[in-house]
């Protein structure tokens, strides 16, 4: 089984990568919705939260992301060590899902992770792939796909990592400029084929 890292921005065009790989029989694993999943399921990561950030719990019992999320922001030191727990967490989680993906027998499976080179996870990719997309392109994308407001779409596109913290140190960088989706998937769609041929 190939396995492929994609990483990117938000509104650089990522998803339409990701579908090019569920066309061709691969399966997509996206570290966010892991993660999610842990923190409501993983009772030893609950307990390691908690042991370093106190009590997280919402009425419901589960793990408030929010009040989690409050205590972080604005604490570079605090949030660094949320993320070293959290992805700790996730590359284990998505280790087990990709020994899963191969022993069901897919010739593909991509990683999708804003922090893939930094996390690990890159190491256990063929091929690591950045897909971003110049600022205005993607404020367009992010308002049409989410229904906001250009200045909160320009504010969501200015608080994220700049384009060489996910192009350097990839395999390939695409600068997603295309007119049409479909356009960008072709591209996309033959850069896969080659990776399965190899």
């Amino acid at each position: 089984m190939k396995i492929i890292g994609i990483t990117g921005p938000t509104g650089a065009g990522k998803t339409t990568a990701l579908r090019e790989v569920e066309a061709l029989g691969g399966a997509v694993i996206d570290c966010d919705a892991v993660y999610h999943q842990l923190l409501e399921s993983d009772l030893t990561l609950q307990k390691r939260l908690e042991a370093e950030f106190g009590p997280l719990r919402g009425t419901d019992g589960a793990i408030d992301r929010k009040k989690l999320g409050s205590m972080v922001f604005g604490d570079p030191e605090k949030l660094q060590r949320l993320n070293a727990i959290a992805q700790r967490a996730t590359v284990e989680r998505t280790k087990e899902l990709l020994e899963e993906h191969r022993r069901s027998g897919r010739p593909l499976a991509a990683v999708d992770a804003i922090a893939l080179l930094e996390s690990g996870l890159g190491e256990l990719c063929h091929t690591t792939i950045a897909v971003v997309a110049p600022p205005e392109v993607r404020v367009r994308r992010i308002m049409t796909r989410e229904g906001i407001s250009e200045d909160y779409a320009w504010a969501r596109v200015r608080a994220q990592k700049p384009d060489r913290y996910f192009t350097d140190g990839c395999d390939i960088a695409f600068v997603n400029d295309c007119p049409t989706q479909e356009a960008f998937a072709s591209q996309v769609r033959a850069v896969l084929h080659k990776i399965l041929e190899e």
